[in-house]
């Protein structure tokens, strides 16, 4: 099982089922913010064997049995121990905090690279491990006007 010390990097992730606001659904909990990870295979299968809260996505209709694919979900709380969240832009960078960080949830993400802590529950006699937030790093597809009216040192000329 994971213990409080380990954790895991994954750079270049592809983030599904995101929920960084933490609305509630048919799946979550009001207020229970998180998203997953895809894993490669080997991965999903080394971090299964070393007691991780891993998963298989629904094989679509006409995949392969070599298409299924894994993933991890991550729990995002500011409760004890706030994540590091920085949002990317081609000229800032932005620290995302508790109210903001639901922007995520919308944002065509160019890249993202983060790292996970587990922790062990227990809870009315049952046990398990699961992925906390530690630090993630997103760099975001910025379209053409969010390009033209970016603020700079130098107002843009006219044409």
């Amino acid at each position: 099982m994971a213990d409080e010390r380990k954790t895991f990097k994954v750079e270049g992730a592809t983030i599904i089922f995101r929920n960084f606001e933490g609305r509630e659904s048919q799946y979550n909990r009001e207020g229970d913010r998180n998203f997953g990870v895809v894993l490669p295979p080997d991965v999903a299968e080394a971090m299964l064997l070393d007691g991780w809260n891993v998963k298989a996505l629904k094989p679509r209709e006409g995949d392969e049995p070599e298409d299924l694919a894994f993933y991890i979900p991550v729990a995002v709380s500011f409760k004890i121990r706030p994540p590091r969240i920085v949002l990317i832009t081609d000229n800032s960078r932005t620290q995302l905090d508790e109210a903001s960080v639901g922007t995520l949830d919308w944002a065509d993400i160019r890249t993202a690279d983060l790292i996970a802590r587990g922790s062990e529950w227990a809870v009315g006699g049952k046990t398990g491990s699961k992925a906390y937030l530690q630090s993630l790093f997103v760099t975001i597809e910025e379209d053409e006007l969010e390009r033209k009216y970016r603020i700079h040192e130098d107002p843009p000329t006219q044409v």
